[in-house]
This record gives structure tokens, sequence and C-alpha cells, in this order.
């Protein structure tokens, strides 16, 4: 186990560190939307695109570009689920980039994380399909054939079943393995020779917490689609 400097804080220790990453980077990032809400005002101003560039200019870019691949995936419903995925896609990144951080771990590296995660989503969509079809959701677990129905329900319940499974693990083993060799090339090169890795340390970290968006807004358009 290398070390982590959250081990430092009282009652941590190696079991806990991802859950002291977790809340350091909930933390920064409840402060980062607190400054940027205050800088929106009110009336008109606050929905007028920002001129500069700034924390709330970033995240509106963000939305925006999260905004139009919703649209693509889900429909053009999509983008009234922008604020959800950006928040999912910013608060993963963060977890990631923090195992860019020397004497850091990322806490997505940990299957516990990102299982919650995989829950998560999984609730989200569910939840987002009830709302959207009724009770009438329900017939997506049965197939387009009556007589096919009970065989089609089991597939449907353990094909959701795995869903949070497979994300979790996914997203860890991802990151367990990028933070791997970081590390290894840090303890070996700790300059120069290790800028490629951070490199592909960011790179890995943005296309996995962009991968699971995009597969939480799949399932999000699979709960909503009409004509099953």
């Amino acid at each position: 186990m290398h070390f982590n400097w959250t081990q430092l804080i009282p009652g941590v220790g190696h079991h806990y560190a991802h859950v002291a990453t977790l809340l350091i980077v909930t933390v920064i990032l409840a402060l980062v939307g607190l400054r940027a809400k205050a800088t929106l005002g009110s009336g008109e101003a606050s929905v007028v695109p920002t001129g500069k560039f700034s924390v709330r200019g970033i995240f509106e870019i963000l939305t925006e570009t999260i905004g139009d691949v919703s649209t693509q995936v889900i429909g053009h419903h999509g983008r009234d689920f922008a604020p959800y995925f950006t928040a999912v896609f910013t608060f993963i990144l963060f977890n990631n980039l923090v195992g860019l951080l020397p004497g850091m771990t990322p806490a997505t590296d940990n299957f516990n994380t990102t299982f919650a995660f995989g829950i998560f989503s999984f609730l989200a969509y569910n939840v987002v399909g009830l709302k959207h079809g009724g009770l009438g959701y329900l017939k997506h677990f049965l197939g387009p054939v009556l007589w096919l129905a009970p065989l089609m329900l089991i597939i449907e319940i353990i094909s959701h079943i795995i869903r949070p499974l497979t994300l979790g693990l996914r997203l860890a083993n991802v990151m367990t393995g990028d933070h791997t060799v970081l590390t290894v090339f840090l303890g070996l090169f700790p300059l120069g020779p290790a800028i490629p890795f951070y490199a592909m340390g960011l790179l890995v970290s943005t296309i996995q917490a962009f991968v699971f968006t995009l597969l939480s807004m799949v399932y999000v358009a699979l709960a909503t689609a009409d004509g099953h």
C-alpha cells in the first residue's frame, strides 16, 4: 500500500483513504459551486453567459457541451438532464484527477466508491423511467412479444442488476491501473520522464469520467424510450 497524505488525518489509515479523498473532493466542489453561484447575480443577469474567463464560464461551457451530447443520446428532452450529467462528470473527473497529485490516491480506484456511483446511476435512470412512463415503464422488462415475457423479465432484471457492477468495475480497474503506472514511474523518475505519464493520466481520467457519464445517458435514453 502506497503512502497517502490522507493517512495523516487521525482515524483514516489505509482502509479509509478513499473515503477521506471523496470527502475532500466533495467539499472542494461544494465551495467552487458556491463561488460560482455567488457570481450569477439575479434577474436577467443570472441567465446571461459570462463574458470573461472564470469558474462560472468553465461550468457554463461544460454544461453546454454535456447538454449537446445528452440531446444526441437521449433526444430532444435530453437537455433537461444536462445539470445532472454535468454534476456526475465533474464529480468523477475531480476524483480521478486527485490521483495525479503526488502522495494522493483517487477515490475512484476503490471499488466501493465506484460501485456506489453505479448504484446512484442505477437509481437515477429507474426513477426517471418511472417518472416518464409511470407504471408503463415496467413494460420495458417484458419485451415486445407477450409469450416471451417471462423469459425476457428474467433477462432484463439480470441485465439491470449488473449495470452498477459493470460501471463500478470498469471505472475502478482503469483508474487503479493508471494510478499504479504513474506511481511506479514517479518513483523511478520524479521529474522530466514522468511528464508523459501525467499527460496520459489526465487523458485517462477525462475519458473515464466521460464514459461513465455517457453510459448513464444511454441508460436514461433506454428508460425513457417509447415504443417498447
